[in-house]
């Protein structure tokens, strides 16, 4: 019995010691080397690891750099000087790539958009809207409990005093935080050429809009007349910007938005036509369930 023992267990260590030398041998037969170059241009690279050029992170990146799968320039979170080392390291030409920013599609802050209720529950945009929606009139409407400043590691957002967030675009890196946190698909990354937007997603009918926010878009349709070439339609209540023809995109369409719904995006500002109704009201609208009898 013993015998069978030990015969059984020094063929288990035989059989161990010859797959182990087997492979040893395939590890270093089929082993794949790696560009040492990858190694060096990964440290070129901010280390932001915050997906903006489509990869999941810096080394990914720098092994697409490498192979000559992607430009220098699609990191837009490197500087001109940042992206000129590592073309020059490479041996490639940097090309170029638009710098994309986060932007939100509601301008609806507390001193012009309305709540039927006063949300009392988890101070959380998503916890408010599976508790009923968070209490806005607008069911499209940014709740202004900052789930968004919360994911944005980047510093690129904060709330402002109408609890609407602002994005620092010098900040943004378009990581796509901020669109996964907000559960209302207000947020998109957008390249900064887009400067005609549309900061409302209310599909309400016009009254009805304007009656749950002073700044939603009334579907009225005169920056779709005004636009050239089909840059903007009326879809579903909404105005919508094509992108596909933004080369046609002046500042024109916007003038006679009577809300301000449309506006042109230039050096950090949200700039509204002529006609918009000047809203300077600071303090919050009172809650419609308070005003009734």
């Amino acid at each position: 019995m013993m015998t069978a023992l030990a015969i059984a267990a020094g063929f288990m260590a035989l059989l161990g010691v010859v797959l182990g030398l087997v492979l040893a041998v395939a590890s270093k037969k089929l082993a794949v080397e790696e560009d040492p170059r990858i190694d060096e241009v990964e440290e070129m690279l901010p280390h932001a690891n915050c997906g903006a050029c489509g990869y999941p992170g810096c080394r990914p990146f720098a092994e697409a750099l490498v192979k000559g799968e992607e430009p220098p320039s699609k990191c837009t979170v490197s500087s001109a000087d940042g992206v000129a080392a590592i073309a020059s390291f490479l041996g490639v030409d940097a090309g170029s790539a638009e710098k994309r920013v986060a932007r939100l599609a509601c301008a609806g802050g507390k001193n012009v958009a309305r709540f039927k209720a006063a949300y009392q529950g988890q101070p959380s945009c998503r916890a408010a809207v599976a508790a009923g929606g968070g209490g806005k009139a607008c069911a499209w409407g940014c709740l202004g409990l900052a789930d968004c400043e919360a994911s944005c590691t980047f510093d690129a957002i904060h709330m402002n005093e109408q609890g609407l967030p602002v994005v620092d675009e010098d900040k943004c890196v378009a990581c796509n935080d901020c669109v996964l946190a907000c559960p209302l698909d207000l947020f998109s990354l957008q390249p900064v050429s887009h400067k005609l937007w549309v900061a409302c997603k209310s599909l309400a009918e016009g009254d009805q809009a304007l009656a749950e926010c002073e700044v939603a878009c009334t579907a009225c349709g005169r920056c779709a007349a005004d636009a050239p070439g089909g840059l903007i339609t009326i879809e579903r209540n909404l105005a919508r910007v094509h992108y596909d023809k933004n080369r046609l995109a002046t500042r024109f369409p916007i003038e006679r938005c009577p809300t301000g719904a449309i506006v042109w995006l230039e050096d950090g500002k949200a700039h509204k036509g002529a006609a918009a109704k000047k809203i300077v009201r600071k303090e919050p609208l009172p809650v419609i369930s308070e005003t009734q009898p």
